[in-house]
């Protein structure tokens, strides 16, 4: 029982020095670009940036979805209809979600909740 528990924690040390192998060389990927001229390096940085962005609006607009549709309450979706709504708005404008997923998504939305009792 000894040689398991001892087999076990050798391979979850494996796993952890291979996941943080996979952390070292994801970011030696990010930093070393292969761009060529100044303007493009700057286009690698901005990009970047806007990618945790759309990361963080896309996820939080998620989890507002997720906590409208399981409001069983009429009052509290009702109120909180017109937060989504605007957030799938400034989603769409800023061509993170299509702006026909917008509107879909608000349509379902306003149907759910106009159907709460």
């Amino acid at each position: 029982m000894y040689n398991f528990f001892q087999k076990v924690f050798r391979i979850e040390k494996l796993i952890i020095f291979v996941a943080l192998l996979k952390s070292v060389f994801k970011a030696l990927n990010h930093s070393a670009s292969m761009a060529n001229h100044k303007s493009s390096e700057k286009r690698i940085r901005q990009d970047e940036g806007r990618k945790e962005n759309n990361k963080y609006f896309s996820r939080t607009s998620r989890n507002a979805l997720k906590k409208l549709r399981s409001t069983r309450d009429k009052s509290a979706a009702a109120e909180m209809l017109p937060g989504v709504t605007s957030m799938l708005d400034k989603l769409a404008k800023k061509n993170i979600i299509h702006p026909n997923k917008a509107a879909n998504l608000k349509s379902k939305l306003t149907k759910q909740v106009n159907s709460l009792s």
